[in-house]
């Protein structure tokens, strides 16, 4: 019986079924104390297989091909771009418990800028995986500092962690902010204090 898997197995993974995903939900039910045969928990293996689909989307989408179409036709335009409120949902990949929060983004351009709604389908590719908000945050920053060839960029979350929240140490009123800066953002405190003072009125 082959016991080890070797490197290229690890790397490509098994296809693991949705009917597998399926009869793992089962499991975790009938670990908790319930009846999965019961009337009201008969399609819940399907349902959740459903929503975690969407919760987790992510993994199937390249935030580099989102922001492959951009636009030159701004007449010169370099000042920064904000953009202020993006919903973040996330799930914290120690507890995957939800993490709920906004997220502003900013960039300087060099010499093209990206459609406004290409950096929250960015914020939602790397939300929509198993994260650490710091990761999330300096993810978002990189690939739009690389994509874009921008001058600078920066990132800010700030949420709320259920695995905070709701277990453990149990702070309702916590929130969690991080920052990300790259570029003249980084170089410049100007930047950086505009940026701030832009995303906190």
């Amino acid at each position: 019986m082959k016991l080890v898997k070797n490197e290229n197995e690890i790397k490509q993974g098994k296809k693991v079924s949705d009917k597998e995903a399926e009869e793992a939900v089962i499991k975790l039910l009938d670990w908790m104390g319930e009846d999965p045969s019961r009337e009201g928990l008969l399609e819940t293996p399907k349902r959740v297989v459903k929503a975690f689909k969407e919760y987790f989307k992510g993994y199937s989408e390249d935030p580099k091909k989102i922001l492959e179409k951009t636009f030159g036709d701004v007449e010169g335009y370099d000042d920064m771009v904000i953009q202020k409120n993006i919903s973040v949902q996330s799930h914290c990949e120690h507890h995957m418990a939800p993490i709920i929060g906004v997220a502003h983004v900013a960039y300087i351009p060099k010499e093209r800028v990206v459609g406004l709604s290409k950096l929250a389908r960015v914020v939602e590719v790397f939300s929509k995986r198993l994260q650490t908000q710091e990761r999330l945050t300096m993810q978002i920053a990189n690939v739009l500092m690389e994509s874009l060839d921008a001058k600078g960029v920066a990132v800010s979350i700030d949420s709320t962690h259920q695995c905070m929240t709701m277990r453990g140490i149990k702070k309702e009123q916590a929130t969690t902010v991080t920052n990300y800066y790259l570029g003249k953002f980084k170089d410049d405190l100007s930047y950086q204090n505009r940026y701030l003072r832009f995303i906190s009125k």
